[in-house]
């Protein structure tokens, strides 16, 4: 329940509360000129300071943010769920992302904290609501504590008695059924999926009139040609991945590199040089050939024809020259056959050498090949990104092909199939449906008599559940509204029961606006009784006016009626204070 409402602004009208049916009052005092209006004197104001507080999302045009309340911090004190004291929830304009707690509830997120403060975040206190408040699960897909809070503090600036069965004028069927189906105990993952579908069918409009654009039709593309691309593109994430997962990096890369390097160096000057010797082996050769001894025996028959005879001496002469020739000729032989045997050798050690060079950078290449440096595995490992991003873009396209050429027919029997699974879930809890309506039903005849057919029903529908509370009428405004009110005092005591929501119903003054004494007097007493009986509170503010009224058909006010009282005096007689 809701014990107290109040700011830091002394001139701020505390309003406290109590169990049970809570009235404040908005009064005419005797000395107010004609000009003063019981439209500012805050009944609204309380309304929205009351959704400020229980978290709602602000923006330039709320209330608690305009330059006049800025700087004043608002209190709501109200019982919280497993916590033996009251809770105070403080919040300002100033700081709108920011709620103080005292005390912090269990199982806060104390990382949602702020230092020093010990204010803690705006979603964090939205969790804690849905968590507390309504018993929501951690995976609540289609509701809102937000939005189901807004069915039982409904607004009149956003068009919330308009329509039972929505909280805001533009709220949708099937987001607004999906909280309802909660509240009420269906089965609103079901009552979801039509959100769901929706939001499916207006993609697959909207992306069929994009798919008209010649140019976002390519980026788009069609569902046949993705589907290869798809295949492909796993193809090479694939390799990719195996490369990675098979790659061992080596420490000393870079040095078995410049090793490699140096011993294909080595090999290539080895041959370089076994080039030159096996020219100079083949020189050596040729030379060894030519190296032959001089021939002189014609010499002394060609003297002899001359008649010239040789003496002893030069005879003795020749034989030395040839001697010396001789030798001169084998010390030659000799040199180039050492040459050649050297070059030989040469060549064979070289051809040894070469081939222990090979086996050794053969060993390196291996290494390098089945292995690669750190820098090597990165940049493997961002080509490996960069193509899971091409698939993952591609699957995207994907689906939105998908959704594009899916056709209406597809999605007509998706919502057909839904139609017959909500059906037979509203048949399985047909004792919530029938508790519900029995319950409606009462406070309507409470209100109009016996002889007024009231109901509320609930049909799966091809795009929504259904929920249509009725009253017979002849569509007046005043029955409209008690539609409202006997459709939220149900939907409040229904879900309170059940864990599934507070203990609180709060109603602006609007909704009584052109509602009949008799059904204002009998509203309020019925009130009264559900509050007392069901451990409730509800809270409405109410002109002093229409409180005549209901007293002149034998309300009793006194007992239920708010300490803080509101007026039209201009200057000071407001919720605030002060007048802005």
């Amino acid at each position: 329940m809701l014990r107290r409402l109040g700011a830091s602004d002394p001139r701020f009208r505390t309003l406290t509360f109590h169990p049970g049916l809570n009235i404040l009052v908005a009064d005419v005092t005797p000395g107010s000129r004609d000009t003063d209006s019981r439209n500012g004197a805050g009944k609204s104001s309380m309304i929205e300071l009351l959704h400020f507080l229980l978290g709602e999302r602000t923006d330039s045009s709320a209330l608690a943010v305009r330059p006049e309340l800025r700087t004043t911090e608002f209190t709501l004190l109200l019982d919280w769920p497993n916590q033996p004291g009251p809770l105070t929830v403080s919040r300002s304009g100033g700081r709108p992302g920011w709620v103080h707690l005292d005390p912090l509830p269990a199982g806060a997120d104390h990382g949602q904290l702020e230092l020093g403060t010990g204010h803690i975040r705006l979603a964090e206190w939205q969790r804690l609501i849905e968590r507390d408040l309504f018993g929501l699960p951690d995976e609540h897909a289609g509701i809102s504590g937000r939005s189901l809070l807004s069915f039982l503090i409904r607004r009149t600036s956003s068009a919330g008695y308009n329509s039972a069965v929505r909280s805001h004028g533009r709220q949708a069927d099937s987001d607004a059924t999906t909280n309802l189906a909660y509240l009420f105990g269906l089965d609103w993952h079901l009552a979801d999926r039509y959100r769901v579908l929706k939001a499916r069918d207006n993609a697959r409009t909207q992306m069929q009139k994009a798919a008209q654009d010649p140019i976002l039709g390519r980026i788009i593309g069609r569902v046949a040609d993705l589907r290869s691309q798809i295949a492909l593109a796993e193809r090479r994430v694939a390799d990719v991945e195996r490369q990675v997962a098979n790659f061992r990096v080596v420490p000393e890369y870079e040095h078995l590199r410049q090793e490699a390097d140096q011993v294909d160096q080595q090999i290539r000057q080895l041959r370089a040089r076994d080039v030159v010797d096996r020219r100079n082996l083949q020189d050596l050769e040729r030379a060894l050939e030519e190296a032959a001894d001089p021939d002189i025996s014609y010499l002394e028959p060609v003297y002899a024809e001359l008649g010239v005879m040789l003496t002893d001496q030069v005879r003795r002469r020749f034989d030395e020259v040839e001697a010396f020739h001789q030798s001169v000729v084998g010390n030659r032989r000799r040199y180039l056959d050492e040459e050649a045997t050297a070059t030989r050798q040469r060549l064979t050690d070289s051809e040894a050498e070469r081939q222990r060079l090979g086996d050794q950078l053969a060993s390196i290449l291996r290494t390098l090949q089945e292995g690669g440096a750190l820098e090597a595995l990165t940049t493997l490992q961002q080509v490996l990104g960069q193509e899971q991003a091409v698939l993952s873009a591609l699957r995207h396209r994907f689906e939105a092909a998908q959704a594009l050429e899916a056709t209406k027919r597809e999605i007509t029997q998706a919502r057909l199939t839904l139609q017959q699974e909500m059906d037979r879930d509203i048949e399985d809890r047909r004792g919530y449906i029938d508790e519900a309506t029995v319950l409606f039903s009462e406070f309507a005849r409470s209100l109009y008599g016996p002889d007024r057919t009231a109901y509320l029903r609930f049909e799966a529908g091809d795009k929504s559940l259904r929920i249509n509370p009725h009253i017979d009428s002849d569509n007046s405004v005043g029955i409209s509204s008690m539609v409202i009110f006997c459709f939220d005092l149900t939907l409040a005591v229904l879900a309170h029961r059940a864990g599934r929501a507070p203990d609180f119903l709060i109603h602006d003054s609007h909704l009584f606006d052109g509602v009949d004494d008799r059904q204002l007097a009998a509203a309020l007493t019925l009130a009264a009784e559900v509050t007392a009986r069901e451990g409730l509170q509800y809270i409405i503010s109410l002109n002093s006016d229409d409180l005549d009224k209901a007293r002149r058909r034998n309300f009793v006010t006194d007992a239920h009626l708010v300490d803080q009282r509101l007026t039209d005096q201009y200057e000071d007689g407001g919720l605030f204070g002060f007048r802005f």
